[in-house]
């Protein structure tokens, strides 16, 4: 059984590696694959990169490592990324957490961080010194006194939307603004975004068709 297959596509070159293969058959054909390319005129006259794909099979860190030893001998090829259609359990499970809205009731006192993976409809109290913190958007239904984080730790498109005229602060990804300074009015249909100068800035809940277009559509608009 062949264990590697080299595809060549109009982006350049592919290296399927059989899912039901023996690794050690996937790692003696890898090094005859390329010991027969660097004999090939055609294809060893310029540096090429390979695009490495396992099918339902999940290499581990050791594995990739000994492919990649491989492909060092050959200064003129290199590995693009190593694919698989696979995923770890807990890889999937967080993906799946992240993009996720989670309804959060429950109250945040001085001193405590409540953690959210993905976006939250938070219809809880959050008290002074209290910090609700979100790696995804921030729909805030409950009273909030306290400090607001959306977007953490780098995501600069999410937004915060509601009543935030008496936090102390609202933050996204590594953007801070300290509410009293800002004088925002009390609305619940505000929202606070991330604006083209890196700064918050501040908007209705209108607006967020035009200030995140994807964002509106995944809420389906309104």
């Amino acid at each position: 059984m062949q264990s590697v297959i080299l595809k060549g596509h109009k982006d350049g070159y592919v290296i399927n590696l059989k899912s039901n293969a023996r690794f050690i058959d996937i790692l003696r054909e890898l090094t005859e694959l390329f010991e027969q390319l660097q004999q090939d005129e055609k294809m060893n006259s310029e540096p090429l990169s390979f695009n490495i794909t396992t099918g339902s099979r999940l290499l581990n860190a050791d594995e990739k490592k000994k492919i990649e030893k491989i492909v060092s001998r050959f200064p003129l090829f290199s590995i693009h990324k190593i694919t698989s259609e696979v995923m770890l359990v807990q890889d999937a499970l967080e993906m799946i957490e992240s993009k996720s809205i989670h309804l959060d009731a429950n109250t945040i006192r001085n001193g405590q961080v409540e953690y959210i993976q993905g976006d939250v409809l938070y219809v809880g109290d959050l008290h002074q010194g209290g910090m609700l913190r979100a790696t995804g958007n921030v729909f805030l239904l409950g009273k909030c006194e306290g400090i607001v984080h959306a977007g953490y730790l780098s995501n600069s498109e999410a937004i915060i939307v509601g009543d935030v005229h008496a936090a102390q602060q609202v933050r996204i990804a590594d953007a801070v603004a300290i509410v009293a300074q800002e004088k925002i009015a009390k609305s619940k249909e505000t929202v606070v975004f991330v604006n083209d100068l890196h700064v918050l800035d501040y908007t209705k809940h209108t607006e967020i068709k035009t200030i995140r277009p994807k964002l509106f559509a995944r809420m389906g608009g309104y």
